[in-house]
């Protein structure tokens, strides 16, 4: 338990430096070049064992973690077309809806349990994310559809899905740090690939702030990664349980955190939210 809570926690975390980016005026392909290249950094300098680089391409979990990486950064960029096109708002739902995904899989690949209250609380969480999460007032662009939000909601339900099955199939619990280590390797090249792309096209300093952002946004979510796995290694913890909860969670916490931090304005339909949502994982949790 004490894993998902910190991660949780941590997840909650990357909400505030992203605001902060936005702040400040980061550079945010940039500060996300370096955010892989300290998260891969720390993943290989925390190894619980001693490995050679060599040896990683021929690791079982080597594809996952292409995947992931991959992912991770396609991901990234459908979720600021959303936010763009779309609204906040959109992106956030869509994001966060995204559990059902891997809670189906968990039900059809694991044979975990499936009880009427289960399927209660699952579906009190998802009603409390739209609600929490939504705005009284969206800023959509003319021009949006759905595309982008449907790309959100499978691509972040993807990424949560794999992270389980690579961790069931390859994943021993001694490498955790070098599995996490090398999939923010391979976003680190691919998003580097994308960067220099940019560069090509609008040269300009790559700036400290953008670094130091980086380096803020990096370690926290490198641990993000690491706890979520360690949370699904433990015995007796089913991940459709799991990932409600881990949701759910990270959208009470930001929610708490944008009010307290942000002085953030929440409709009556976002605290119905945030009171539905602790409903919800209660339900799960004791199911």
């Amino acid at each position: 338990m004490i894993y998902l809570l910190l991660s949780i926690l941590i997840s909650s975390g990357l909400f505030v430096i992203f605001k902060y980016f936005g702040v400040y005026k980061v550079d945010v392909l940039k500060a996300i070049f370096i955010n892989y290249l300290v998260a891969f950094t720390i993943g290989f300098g925390l190894a619980e064992r001693e490995f050679s680089v060599l040896e990683i391409p021929h690791q079982p979990w080597f594809l996952g973690a292409v995947f992931l990486g991959i992912l991770f950064v396609s991901i990234f960029f459908v979720m600021a077309m959303t936010a763009q096109k779309n609204g906040v708002s959109v992106a956030s739902v869509a994001g966060k809806m995204s559990v059902v995904i891997p809670v189906f899989f968990g039900v059809f690949l694991y044979s975990e349990s499936v009880t009427l209250l289960k399927i209660i609380g699952i579906l009190i969480a998802l009603v409390a994310v739209y609600l929490a999460s939504v705005k009284e007032k969206l800023v959509t662009s003319k021009n949006a559809g759905l595309l982008f939000p449907i790309l959100l909601f499978l691509g972040s339900g993807a990424i949560d899905t794999t992270i389980k099955y690579v961790e069931v199939m390859f994943v021993p619990k001694n490498d955790v740090s070098i599995f996490s280590g090398s999939l923010f390797f391979i976003a680190a090249i691919f998003s580097s690939v994308i960067l220099l792309i940019k560069t090509i096209k609008k040269r300009e300093p790559f700036g400290v702030k953008n670094i130091i952002a980086g380096i803020a946004l990096g370690i926290p979510n490198y641990f993000s990664i690491v706890f979520l796995i360690k949370a699904l290694q433990t015995e007796g913890f089913e991940s459709s349980t799991l990932f409600t909860i881990n949701n759910v969670g990270i959208v009470i916490v930001s929610t708490i955190i944008g009010i307290l931090v942000f002085k953030e304005q929440f409709s009556l339909k976002n605290k119905v939210g945030v009171a539905l949502a602790i409903v919800g994982i209660v339900i799960v949790a004791l199911a």
